[in-house]
């Protein structure tokens, strides 16, 4: 099914420079998220990598991609989860080789989700704390977890939710891409049906969110929403980076 995509960044109200990344590439059905850590370990290097490595190897990999679209199958579900997987393993890989060689950039890493839609399925693949959420029917759902200590915690049910949700050190990720040589992706993929509506967003604007609010944010035209919902987190505070996109199964 074809899509068809939105997507803004904002640095925001109180951060001097803008260390998120993001891809929107209607043809291949590819869309990524990525917010750098490090600051002045070059977050915004290791974003911007980890967007265009993963684009690069989904490129490369077309023809697969192609077969899966021709002949859709169980065992082809699993070739183009992997392939997806891999291109996150493969920045992972890449953005840590890239600090180790130079000292300016060592540590920086970065957050990323990604989407790809492909024979009518949709797959995602998941590292740190950026978002993927889907609107279907009046109703949205948070497709991804956050890798977070605070969630962790919350998991393991060493704190509750409204103790998580004013918990110090909310920002501290457990995964990131870079940060080692090696990371632990979370993928899943699940049919996608016409009018289906995903957003994919950085912790800058998701941390502004209410509850419930989300059904009514992402109602209207992909540019007017995108546009809201980079305007809402910078009216209630814009203390990050904001990214989203907006994709639209058409």
């Amino acid at each position: 099914m074809p899509t068809r995509a939105v997507g803004r960044t904002d640095v925001g109200r109180r951060r001097p420079h803008n260390e998120d990344s993001f891809l929107l590439d209607d043809e291949l059905g590819l869309y990524v998220v990525a917010d750098g850590v490090g600051g002045n370990a070059k977050g915004e290097v290791a974003s911007a990598e980890s967007v265009e490595l993963v684009h690069s190897w989904v490129k490369r990999w077309r023809k697969t991609l192609d077969a899966n679209v021709a002949s859709p199958s169980e065992e082809n579900t699993l070739v183009v989860r992997r392939l997806l997987e891999s291109a996150v393993q493969s920045a992972c890989y890449m953005v840590f080789g890239m600090g180790q060689l130079d000292p300016r950039q060592k540590g920086m890493s970065s957050t990323l989700s990604s989407l790809l839609v492909s024979g009518g399925t949709g797959f995602i693949a998941q590292v740190g704390d950026s978002r993927v959420y889907l609107a279907r029917g009046g109703r949205v759902v948070q497709l991804t977890e956050d890798h977070t200590l605070v969630n962790f915690r919350l998991k393991l049910g060493l704190i509750t939710p409204e103790e998580a949700a004013n918990a110090p050190g909310k920002n501290v990720i457990t995964r990131a891409v870079g940060h080692q040589d090696y990371v632990e992706v979370d993928t899943l993929d699940l049919a996608v049906q016409k009018g289906d509506r995903f957003m994919l967003c950085s912790d800058g604007l998701h941390g502004y969110l209410q509850d419930g609010e989300l059904e009514r944010l992402l109602l209207g035209p992909a540019e007017e929403v995108a546009t809201r919902l980079v305007d809402l987190a910078n009216g209630r505070g814009g203390r990050d980076n904001v990214t989203v996109i907006v994709s639209d199964v058409v």
